[in-house]
This record gives C-alpha cells, structure tokens and sequence, in this order.
C-alpha cells in the first residue's frame, strides 16, 4: 500500500515547469490547508471553501487537499471552528481584572472589530440549517464562547464589580445581544444611531448592572 508521504509527494507534485516542492509533515500541512480555508471563510464565506479554492491558496494542487480532507464539507467545518476559535482569543483576554476584560469584549464589537465573525457566523447559521455536521459545530462553539463569558461573569460578581446574577444566564443574554448586534452586519444602512451602536454594552450594563456608561 501507498505511504501517507509518499501519497501527498504524488498529491503534491508540481508541474514539470516548476520547482519541486518540499514535501511537509503530515500535521503541518493540515494545519496550513485548515488556516488556508479558515481565511476563505472569514473573508469570502463560508460556500467560498472549495478543495480548489484552497489549493489555489496554497499553490499546490487539489489532489493534496482531499488527501488530508476527503470531503469538502469536513474541511467546511474545521475551518469555521479554527476561526472561531481564532476570534474567541481576540474577544476574551485570558488575563486582567474582570471589568478590564469585559470592556474588552464589548469595545472589539463596538468597535466594527468583531464584523468579519459577525458576517461568519452568519453565514454559518444559515448554512447549518441544510448540513447537520455544521449544525453541530455552531452549538460546540457556542459553547464554548458561552463558557469563557461566563467565567468573566462569575469572576466579576465573587469580586463585587458585576451583580450578584447566574453567571450562565448572563451569558445567555450577552450573546442574544451581540447575534442581534450582528444581524446587520451585512446591512448598507447607516448604523451609527447610539441605540444600535451601543446596544451590546447597554445590554452588558443593564444585566450585570453596571453604571451606564461604564464600557
């Protein structure tokens, strides 16, 4: 049987035009063909990702790609959890204060910071509702968005800054604020009104009872 190296060698093979390239370890080369297709995502759409599309990216040729990912729609979803998990870091500082985090959090979306997640996330719930496996995805970053706000919540309340809420229902509620925030991402209109650009940190202010104005 065919080795794996020897396999994406034969994937990778370039034209005879070309200069021959250097063949990758298995697990970097996946790693590049999912940071590849995570940045079609963020920047074209998820329907963008094709095994071509990536090749293209990358320089090589298809064959490589559907070796590590035989079926586009696995690639579709391991690109969207890389870059949400790329953005998840972005929103949530892993150090500081509660309150310095959580302003944080609602400035890189006030901010217009968060559009092109907003615009994946989108495009993600909409795509979901015809493919199961990306549904699946969507609720396990959620998730996983939902448990690193939470922590913040709770941190902030054992230290008196935030109310004394359910952190988990808290939680809940920012994230409503920040999808219906991110409804009109794709929206022309002007959205400057302070009770759309502001809507997020209201609602941050307003569950945790902060004092207006705070984030």
């Amino acid at each position: 049987m065919e080795s794996r190296a020897t396999s994406e060698s034969t994937a990778e093979q370039a034209p005879a035009t070309s200069q021959p390239r250097s063949r990758k370890p298995a697990e970097e080369r996946r790693e590049e063909i999912l940071a590849a297709a995570a940045e079609i995502a963020i920047e074209e759409g998820l329907e963008r990702i094709t095994l071509r599309a990536v090749a293209a990216r990358l320089g090589v040729r298809a064959g490589l790609i559907s070796h590590y990912f035989p079926a586009a729609e696995d690639l579709v979803d391991e690109a969207f959890a890389r870059a949400a998990t790329i953005e998840r870091e972005r929103f949530f500082p892993a150090e500081g204060p509660p309150l310095e985090r959580l302003a944080h959090f609602v400035h890189h979306i006030d901010s217009g910071a968060s559009w092109p997640l907003a615009r994946l996330w989108l495009n993600a719930r909409h795509l979901s509702r015809f493919t199961p496996s990306l549904e699946e995805t969507l609720r396990e970053q959620d998730a996983l968005d939902r448990s690193r706000l939470r922590e913040i919540v709770q941190e902030g309340a054992d230290a008196g800054v935030f109310a004394a809420v359910d952190p988990e229902w808290a939680s809940i509620r920012i994230l409503i604020a920040v999808d219906g925030s991110g409804s009109y991402v794709n929206s022309a209109g002007d959205l400057s009104n302070p009770a759309q650009a502001r809507f997020v940190a209201d609602v941050v202010e307003w569950t945790l009872a902060l004092p207006s104005g705070t984030l």
